[in-house]
């Protein structure tokens, strides 16, 4: 009997799959059924080879041998996960398969997991694909009722190689000339080098930012405040002059009430979350990083199967989730919120162009919980924070609006306008999820073309302030909408970026943003986020273009083409070996210079040359300044020893003849004081010891106690017919 063959792209979802298909039969790396066998890659198993697997002279870093233009890029098995590469290929040629299902994360990357699999393989096996937005029971019974044939996926698969190949040959031309270039360990992406620009560029305008005092008046009647209004409808100038002339001028004068204005009006809810916003509220909320949240959602969505695939770009819900809407109400179990889902759930459920938009829905729809009931207590904290964001912002556009009553009075002294605005809560409507309260306040009763008496004159006075550093809510909102840093006459390509979403997607931001601060190009301080030496460095030394979103933003209309089967493949990549040809001559020709900020005095014993102090995850090391010498000596390394004061690990420092610990608590010990006081304490026993000799003691008692039981005692003798 044939069978078909599911990939996933991890365990955890491969297994449920499994289970729905009742794949009873288990392997350490594969479940089976009677239909079906199901398998799962980790994450990618295959992927674009390093330059050494087109010629060995690759494997060192020279400026002459750039740029690398294989005429065909070549993949290559990831040598950790190799077995089960192995695994799966074995699985695919088996003569009972005869097809396989694409199960992978349902978008551009995750086609590129699986297919990048299969055709290393070289398999010409028929290929089904299931494309689902959450992994409950329901939606992967559905999607295997549904499944698509390959095809219709095909150019996804070609848009998603186009991304990869352009990022390998742009990537890997452009660092090694840099690096080679200038002897540093510098990187450039068209993703991240944009975006270290975007960071770069905050700084400098806060640095020339010059900030001007503005003054306003305020006018007192009857307890109540009312601003001066300028013509052009402003409240303040920055001409002190014409705001103390205006004080003199009314000192003394009654105000001539012009309008009344009552008028109700409504607040309505923010859309529904994608992952962009999420982190980012995320990360207001709860100081949580983009990539903790994007860990947490996966786990929520894999796991849990309490939310619905987090790598999403749309804020809406297409039409045909609408009728899926009570279900999930009545999936809602968290008590903070489980009567108002009841409410909206035995009531005419609503909906509006505010969150159900089939348009506004490519590959997968705004981030909603699933039809899987949840339990409280099965989620850690971070998981309910996160869950409660989701569940909070579902229940919201299921609400009705905030309702207020607005009155505007307007006074006047002569043609001087003043004004002021009262609100008045007339139904909380989606704000009762909030534990607000009704807001009424006692309006005084201006009537109209009276006049009343001005009980005082306040002048007003600020400074203007420059804009903030990015902390890494703002940095992902300025990723996600560039547009407004380029110039004016460059529109359709602002179009474009809005359009096509920015620098990156929202699956890569938070990895973009993580390599930054690995790679020591950018830096956490408490201000906010900044451009590290190095990072300046690297700014002033790229390709102009590549630190612009401009050219992620062409890229991204290319794939989006490329998707919708309007641009070749071949044309796309031709124009990237033309740019990498552009990028690397112009790195080539430069001029400027790159200054090492971190030397440490010392010569290299090799070369002679200078040696740098680097931080690594183990401590510090010092590293010849020549990258084909290569010498290298540790300083300091963190060790699993703790201090003795503190309890923190120690650090080992110092050559073998003068090794020495120490600790940031000041505390410091030579290793000869070191090994007698850990020899001290061997003799006294450690917590290991110490665990054994009461499990011996349990052990022990446990044995007396049955000796001196009487009833053991008396049926000790006993003979037991077992027939």
């Amino acid at each position: 009997m044939s069978k078909l063959l599911v990939i996933a792209e991890k365990t955890s979802v491969g297994k449920e799959i499994g289970r729905v298909l009742k794949c009873n039969s288990k392997n350490t790396a594969y479940v089976e059924g009677n239909s079906w066998l199901v398998t799962w890659a980790f994450g990618h198993l295959v992927t674009l080879g390093d330059p050494e697997i087109y010629n060995n002279k690759y494997k060192s870093w020279n400026l002459e041998d750039l740029p690398i233009l294989p005429q065909k890029l070549k993949t290559t098995v990831i040598a950790k996960t190799g077995k089960q590469y192995k695994l799966i290929k074995s699985l695919i040629d088996r003569n009972d398969v005869s097809g396989i299902v694409i199960a992978t994360d349902a978008g551009r990357e995750g086609e590129l997991v699986a297919r990048w699999i299969i055709e290393k393989t070289g398999s010409k096996k028929n290929i089904k694909r299931l494309w689902i937005s959450s992994i409950t029971d329901k939606a992967i019974s559905e999607g295997f009722k549904n499944l698509k044939p390959g095809q219709e996926y095909e150019n996804l698969f070609y848009a998603a190689t186009a991304r990869a190949e352009a990022d390998w040959l742009v990537g890997i031309n452009g660092s090694r000339a840099l690096t080679t270039k200038h002897n540093a360990q510098l990187s450039l992406g068209r993703v991240q080098t944009p975006t270290l620009s975007l960071i770069m560029e905050r700084e400098e305008e806060i640095q020339r930012f010059v900030p001007k005092e503005f003054y306003g008046l305020k006018v007192i009647i009857k307890d109540v405040e009312f601003n001066f209004r300028f013509k052009n409808g402003n409240t303040n100038t920055f001409n002190k002059k014409e705001i103390e002339e205006l004080k003199n001028y009314i000192a003394g004068k009654k105000v001539k009430v012009n309008s009344v204005v009552k008028k109700n009006k409504k607040d309505y809810p923010d859309k529904l979350y994608d992952l962009t916003t999420l982190q980012r509220d995320a990360y207001n909320r709860f100081g949580y990083s983009p990539k903790k949240t994007l860990s947490i959602m996966q786990d929520l969505y894999e796991t849990h199967k309490a939310l619905t695939y987090p790598r999403t770009d749309s804020r809406y819900l297409s039409e045909d989730i609408v009728g899926t809407i009570k279900d999930r109400l009545s999936a809602i179990r968290i008590n903070s919120y489980r009567k108002n889902a009841f409410k909206i759930m035995n009531g005419k459920i609503k909906t509006s162009k505010h969150f159900v938009d089939s348009s506004k829905v490519s590959d997968h729809h705004a981030i909603i919980p699933t039809e899987e009931a949840i339990m409280e207590n099965s989620l850690s904290f971070d998981e309910r924070n996160i869950y409660d964001m989701v569940v909070q912002r579902f229940l919201e556009v299921l609400m009705e609006p905030l309702e207020y009553e607005e009155t505007k009075v307007i006074v006047s002294i002569d043609e001087n306008m003043f004004d002021s605005s009262f609100k008045n809560t007339i139904s909380l409507g989606f704000k009762e999820l909030w534990g607000k309260e009704k807001e009424t306040l006692k309006i005084p009763d201006f009537k109209l073309n009276q006049s009343y008496e001005v009980e005082n004159i306040n002048e007003s006075r600020g400074k203007t302030s420059p804009p903030g550093y990015f902390n890494e809510a703002t940095l992902l909102e300025a990723m996600e909408n560039p547009s407004k840093y380029l110039s004016e006459n460059q529109g359709s390509f602002k179009k474009i970026l809005k359009e096509t979403g920015g620098l990156g997607t929202v699956a890569t931001r938070a990895d973009i943003i993580e390599k930054l601060y690995q790679s020591k190009l950018m830096e956490k301080t408490a201000k906010g986020i900044k451009v590290t030496s190095k990072g300046k460095q690297l700014l002033s030394l790229a390709p102009e273009d590549l630190k612009s979103p401009l050219l992620t933003a062409k890229w991204e209309e290319n794939l989006q083409l490329m998707e919708k089967g309007k641009l070749k493949k071949e044309i796309f990549i031709q124009d990237m070996r033309n740019y990498t040809i552009d990028i690397v001559n112009e790195i080539k020709e430069s001029n400027k210079k790159y200054k090492h900020d971190n030397l440490s005095g010392k010569k290299c014993p090799n070369c002679g040359n200078s040696m740098m102090t680097v931080d690594n995850k183990h401590g510090k090391s010092l590293i010849c300044i020549d990258r084909e010498c290569g010498y290298r000596e540790r300083i300091s390394k963190v060790t699993n020893a703790r201090c003795p004061e503190c309890h923190k690990k120690l650090e080992l420092r110092g050559s073998k003849d003068s090794q020495i610990f120490v600790c940031s608590c000041g505390f410091k010990e030579s290793m000869e004081s070191f090994q007698k006081r850990r020899k001290e304490r061997e003799k006294q026993g450690n917590k290991k010891d110490y665990l054994n000799y009461l499990k011996d003691q349990e052990k022990k008692n446990k044995t007396e106690n049955d000796l001196n039981n009487p009833f053991a005692a008396a049926l000790a003798g006993l003979k037991i017919d077992k027939h």
